[in-house]
């Protein structure tokens, strides 16, 4: 019998096999959380397609495999041989032959950066929130902000809401609104004095932009605590208040979000006005914790909700209030966005109004000058497990680029920023976890949120802006904060989104107390920009840097101006579709959208590899279909309602 002598160990190799053993014991704890992950993905929502579970499970594997390669290459560096810092190591291929690529490579494959060019562009506008020991309710919600060309230029100016007084904040001047003018260099200019826009102290919160009257000039609707105010547009810089002859003010409400629509296709735009809670700040509830005298901002649910205002254009200077007539009046609502878009596709602008603990409202327009509340039917009023969540704000968008708007609702913290799928049926579905858009943000408070296409890849992103209402909530969750991140989703395509936030710049990621959003293109480049009104803080302006990133230099894009002759000037209500290739997508002029804010008018498509479209196809609200064929991409086209189109030329961005 052959005996056998047991081996000695070479010294070191316990802990080599030790390593090893704890490696392998790591990877198939891995292996498992992926398999548990798609469990419960799959049986938490119907939604969860074969795609996505495929590009989950891709991109987890890809990881666990470049683990694995960085373990077994973790050999000591030889001399001579270390790469130089911040080099980029080259890609690497695994045993099956498959390239490994960063995450960021992966997730933000275009490098597209936002830069806070705020200081460098002269823009100083900070928001004063009003704040008091007693704690107003007012002082949470804050301010709006919007893109308007009131000059007409052709160049985005910015305009910023401010608040006001109360009976516990009086200072010797009441805060102000500003307006700044573009200077077409990448600066701008406050010309608040100059443009005669002068507030009384009413405590303002959002803006809506639109040339009610069609004189070629867009007016400033902005709505506030008791009272809102309509803003003419002189043609000639200034502004005068016409609320009184208008007839808007919304008296004794406190409105937040509005909108303008040709909710009848009569050629003049109406406007909707939402409105919050039933709320005295003479008479304000003291809410806190009675014991230890801290008090504490109220929650909603302590206040009577409001109905919407929907006001009909006469055509002639005034408005009439029709909410009665139109079936609007429902005072369960607590409103604070809305969104103004075809959404079942028959060519009427409908309804659809976040509210903050409340059901959302989804009103179908009936073509008569009536709506039906379609929102237990439609699905959109709850989430998917039947709550009434905090929603703060709203967006519509194809996101699938199959011509359907899905629709978008932000919410408080400990909730799931929702997702709403369009079937193309009049219902939609919960597509929120399915999206990718319900994860990464469930300890922020989000509030103004909106879709584009901000690498010009072909795919409507999603930017969202976040910022909590209390500002003790550390006492209550230490693991949230007052100020927060921003969050940036860029579509892999196909509604699949994934957090691209950590690819972005320390400026973007950078803390505040965000609320307003408005998405455009003020130096017209192309590549869509942002502002962002924060409570209590400076606002910022975001520059989109994708124009001098060498990874994007081959995407494309076109942007759509509608001049509108028989329908409203604004051409809000059209819908816009393009085609270049097997490539085709779809958007509609809409009205409201994200918080309190007013967006470009224009509509940009991303068109990805694309340097030309084969048609641009407009229906207008009017019903006259327009269609131009062969239209060169990275220009603005002017479409005029039965007239024609033309490309608008503007000067090279300046170098950055």
């Amino acid at each position: 019998m052959k005996s056998f002598e047991r081996r000695k160990r070479r010294p070191g190799e316990f802990a080599t096999i030790r390593a090893e053993m704890k490696r392998r014991n790591c990877l198939m704890r891995r292996y498992r959380l992926v398999i548990l992950v798609a469990s419960v993905l799959t049986v938490g929502t119907a939604d969860t397609s074969a795609g996505l579970l495929r590009h989950t499970f891709a991109v987890v594997l890809q990881d666990m495999r470049g683990a694995v390669q960085a373990q077994s290459n973790s050999e000591p560096a030889k001399a001579g041989g270390d790469s130089a810092p911040g080099a980029q190591a080259p890609a690497q291929k695994d045993d099956d032959g498959i390239t490994l690529r960063r995450r960021v490579d992966v997730i933000n494959p275009y490098r597209v950066q936002f830069r806070d060019v705020t200081s460098e562009a002269g823009i100083h506008f900070h928001h004063e929130r009003a704040a008091s020991p007693q704690k107003l309710y007012l002082e949470t919600m804050g301010p709006g902000v919007a893109w308007i060309d009131y000059n007409n230029d052709g160049y985005l100016d910015a305009f910023f809401v401010n608040s006001g007084l109360t009976p516990f904040f009086h200072p010797d001047s009441a805060p102000q609104p500003a307006l700044y003018r573009n200077n077409r260099d990448g600066t701008f200019t406050d010309v608040t004095a100059e443009s005669k826009i002068r507030t009384d102290g009413t405590f303002f919160f959002g803006v809506a932009v639109a040339d009610y009257d069609n004189d070629g000039f867009p007016d400033i609707y902005m709505t506030g605590y008791r009272h809102s105010v309509l803003l003419h547009n002189n043609r000639d810089g200034t502004f005068t208040d016409v609320t009184a002859k208008a007839g808007v003010g919304d008296d004794g409400a406190w409105a937040t979000a509005a909108g303008w629509f040709d909710y009848d296709h009569d050629g003049k735009l109406d406007l909707l006005v939402t409105n919050y809670v039933q709320y005295d700040e003479d008479h304000p509830e003291l809410c806190g914790e009675e014991p230890t005298g801290h008090r504490d901002y109220c929650h909603p649910d302590k206040f009577k909700g409001s109905a919407a205002k929907l006001y009909h254009n006469n055509g002639d200077g005034t408005f009439t209030d029709v909410t009665e007539k139109a079936g609007l009046t429902n005072t369960d609502g607590k409103s604070l966005a809305v969104v103004l878009a075809d959404l079942d596709g028959d060519g009427w602008p409908d309804i659809f109004i976040a509210n903050d603990t409340q059901r959302n409202f989804l009103y179908l327009n009936n073509g008569d000058g009536t709506f039906r509340d379609a929102t237990r039917k439609a699905n959109v009023g709850f989430s998917e497990d039947g709550r009434a969540e905090a929603g703060m704000s709203a967006d519509a968008a194809d996101v699938m680029n199959n011509g359907l708007l899905y629709l978008f609702v932000s919410h408080l913290d400990f909730e799931l920023n929702r997702l709403y799928r369009n079937n193309g049926d009049g219902t939609f579905t919960d597509f929120t976890i399915a999206s990718g858009v319900g994860q990464t943000n469930i300890l922020n408070s989000s509030f103004g949120a909106r879709f584009f296409d901000f690498d010009n890849d072909g795919w409507r992103d999603l930017l969202v802006i976040n910022g909590h209402i209390l500002d003790d909530i550390p006492l209550h969750h230490p693991e949230v904060t007052y100020e927060e991140e921003k969050t940036l989703y860029r579509n892999m395509g196909e509604a699949r989104f994934v957090d691209v936030t950590r690819t972005e710049g320390k400026d973007f990621r950078a803390k505040h107390v965000g609320r307003g959003l408005a998405v455009g293109d003020y130096d017209n480049d192309g590549w869509q920009d942002f502002l962002v009104s924060n409570n209590g803080e400076d606002a910022q302006l975001f520059r989109n840097e994708g124009g001098s990133s060498p990874e994007a230099k081959g995407n494309h894009w076109l942007a759509v101006k509608l001049i509108g002759v028989t329908s409203n000037r604004d051409g809000i209500g059209a819908a816009i579709r393009v085609r270049a290739g097997d490539f085709s997508s779809y958007d509609q002029v809409k009205g409201g959208m994200s918080y309190c804010s007013a967006q470009d008018p224009r509509v940009f498509f991303g068109l990805g590899a694309h340097d030309r479209v084969d048609t641009l196809i407009v229906r207008w609200p009017s019903g006259y279909v327009q269609e131009m064929k062969d239209v060169p991409a990275d220009t603005v086209v002017q479409v005029t309602e039965g007239v024609g189109a033309k490309a608008l030329k503007y000067p090279a961005p300046h170098p950055r």
